[in-house]
């Protein structure tokens, strides 16, 4: 009695794609058969050794417009398997018709509906003027680096002839969906303090201890004040605030003995209404007021502050925005608050949205005992049924001739 969509779901969840190590082959070759058997067109496309996206395609009916990209991603974080109800890996449904798996929401649930929905449109006989590209990436869980940003770089992604994207959002507890049309860019900052050791009995002047001592208090106390900013302000969101957090502290060989080094590592993610070349000054501030032999490298770095226009004079968001309206769906426009692999598509400069059509869900992404609704589900395969047709169909752009 179970809809066929939701048991390819939970099909798809079954396949261990789980970091350190991936099963991508089992996922490819899973979403290669679905695509053929929908008669989508298949390429593999190896970014570098062991990291295949796999893309597949139907064909709109006038191929030099530019195309609609529909991204997902086929990794999912680890998991504390003692801390969940059902193995994360099984895709149990209990009697309220949830489904709980790592990658329910984040983000297996969307790439089933993209297809799914596809299914449907295709046996209504629908066809459209835009060709659809669906792209299925690895590595986005972590960083992306062997995925999505090689692949933005090479010949088959600019064949695509991307006009618009669509890729990950997340979950929303209220009746709204949560609509992205930026992130924040993610910076991973190590600060290194070099001292004067000696023996653990002394009191030691100039230690790398109290240069820590400062950094770390300059980088929380900013950490405290954009946290106090978003809990005054109703108006804001996690998006619109920097968030600050020391994630590693290293140092230290004994005991008794005064390290000459310590070191300890931030992650901070800037959204795009500041200033960065000003932000990393004050970093530099924060280091220089430590002391001497105070230094940071950039583990990661993104300086692109790319946003996509949800202007209704924009012919994309116009699309997508009227389906929304038609459909009654309630939307709150946001800054993603981590980071997706829109962000390396929206460097190429090619507008994307962030969407994940799971309302009344709580936010469980990363988090123990992930699931999402059978019901949440089929209605978002829905919502891309009223979705693609209307994107697909954005009548020819100036551009575009």
């Amino acid at each position: 009695s179970e809809d066929p969509s939701v048991t390819l779901f939970r099909e798809y969840l079954r396949i261990d794609t789980v970091h350190p190590k991936p099963d991508y082959d089992a996922a490819v070759r899973f979403l290669e058969r679905v695509g053929t058997d929908l008669g989508l067109a298949c390429q593999k496309v190896e970014v570098c050794q062991g990291r295949v996206v796999l893309i597949l395609t139907w064909q709109g009916t006038n191929p030099r417009l530019r195309s609609v990209l529909l991204n997902s991603h086929t990794d999912v974080v680890p998991v504390f398997e003692e801390h969940w109800t059902y193995p994360p890996f099984e895709a149990v449904k209990d009697s309220q018709g949830n489904i709980y798996a790592r990658g329910a929401q984040d983000m297996k649930c969307v790439s089933i509906q993209y297809l799914e929905a596809i299914r449907r449109l295709k046996a209504e006989g629908k066809c459209f003027a835009r060709t659809i590209h669906l792209t299925f990436v690895p590595d986005e869980e972590v960083g992306g680096h062997k995925g999505m940003e090689m692949f933005v770089q090479r010949p088959e992604f600019r064949a695509l002839n991307v006009g618009f994207a669509l890729d990950e959002g997340l979950a929303s507890p209220s009746d709204t969906f949560s609509v992205f049309y930026g992130e924040k860019s993610p910076w991973w900052i190590k600060v290194k303090c070099m001292g004067s050791p000696g023996h653990g009995s002394r009191f030691i002047s100039n230690t790398a201890a109290e240069k820590m001592h400062k950094v770390i208090n300059s980088f929380l106390a900013f950490r405290e004040s954009e946290k106090q900013r978003l809990k005054s302000d109703s108006s804001l969101t996690l998006g619109d605030v920097t968030s600050l957090n020391m994630t590693m502290l290293e140092g230290g060989v004994s005991f008794n003995v005064v390290p000459s080094e310590m070191a300890a590592s931030f992650d901070i993610r800037i959204p795009p209404t500041v200033d960065l070349k000003a932000f990393e000054e004050q970093v530099a501030a924060w280091c220089r007021g430590a002391g001497d032999g105070v230094t940071y490298e950039f583990h990661q770095k993104c300086m692109d502050q790319h946003v996509t226009s949800t202007e209704e004079s924009d012919p994309w968001w116009k699309a997508f925005s009227g389906v929304c309206r038609d459909m009654k769906l309630q939307l709150k426009l946001e800054i993603f608050p981590a980071a997706t692999d829109s962000r390396y598509i929206r460097a190429v400069r090619h507008p994307a949205i962030g969407f994940s059509p799971m309302n009344r869900t709580p936010v469980l992404l990363h988090d123990h005992n992930e699931f999402l609704n059978e019901q949440v589900f089929l209605r978002g395969i829905d919502i891309y049924a009223h979705l693609l047709p209307a994107l697909a169909s954005v009548p020819p752009l100036p551009a575009e001739g």
